[in-house]
C-alpha cells in the first residue's frame, strides 16, 4: 500500500504517518514543496526510531508523482467526496492521496477524479480530522480488507 502526502505542512503529522507506514510496511510518498525540512526535529521525534523502516520517496510535483506511478490505482482522500472510504474494496498496491493540512487537495484534481474520491464520515460541524489520524483510519481499513498482508496479528504476554 502507498500513502501520498501532497505538500504536507506539519512535521509532526508527517512523522506520525511515517511511523504508521513503518508499522504496516507501506510506502510513503512526499510531494514537494514540504512545509518543513526533512531534518526537522519534530518530524524525526514523531517518527521515533522507525525512519529506517520506512520507504520514503520524494517528488517535485503531483504531475511527476503520477508520471512515475502511471497505471496505479489512486484514491483521493477528501472531506468533499460523496463516498465513504468504507464503501470501497482495496487491493495491495493502491495509492491513498492526501492533501495539505490547511487546504486539502486542489479542487481541480478532485473534480477530474471524483469517482475515486473517498471520505471519512464525521459530524457535519467538524471541518476535518487530523491528517495523521485520517491516514491511519483509511490505511488500516485497506490492510484489514487484505488480511493484514502478513503482519503480526497476535502479541504475547508473559503470565
Amino acid at each position: 500500500m502507498n500513502v501520498v502526502l501532497v505538500e504536507p505542512e506539519i512535521p509532526q503529522n508527517t512523522g506520525n504517518i511515517a511511523r504508521t507506514c513503518a508499522g504496516l510496511g507501506a510506502v510513503l510518498h512526499l510531494v514537494r514543496p514540504l512545509g518543513f525540512s526533512t531534518s526537522d526535529r519534530y518530524m524525526k521525534r514523531a517518527g521515533l526510531d522507525y525512519w529506517d523502516y520506512v520507504d520514503v520517496r520524494y517528488y517535485d510535483s503531483l504531475d511527476e508523482f503520477h508520471e512515475i506511478n502511471r497505471g496505479g490505482n489512486f484514491y483521493y482522500c477528501t472531506t468533499k467526496a460523496g463516498r465513504s472510504y468504507a464503501e470501497c474494496e482495496y487491493n495491495v498496491g493502491d495509492f491513498f492521496i492526501f492533501g495539505k493540512e490547511t487546504k486539502g487537495l486542489d479542487e481541480r484534481i478532485l473534480r477530474e477524479n471524483y469517482e475515486k474520491c473517498i471520505r471519512i464520515p464525521m459530524n457535519k460541524n467538524i471541518r476535518s480530522l487530523n491528517l495523521a489520524n485520517s491516514v491511519a483510519i483509511i490505511l488500516y481499513e485497506a490492510f484489514r480488507q487484505n488480511g493484514f498482508c502478513d503482519l503480526e496479528e497476535k502479541g504475547e504476554l508473559d503470565i
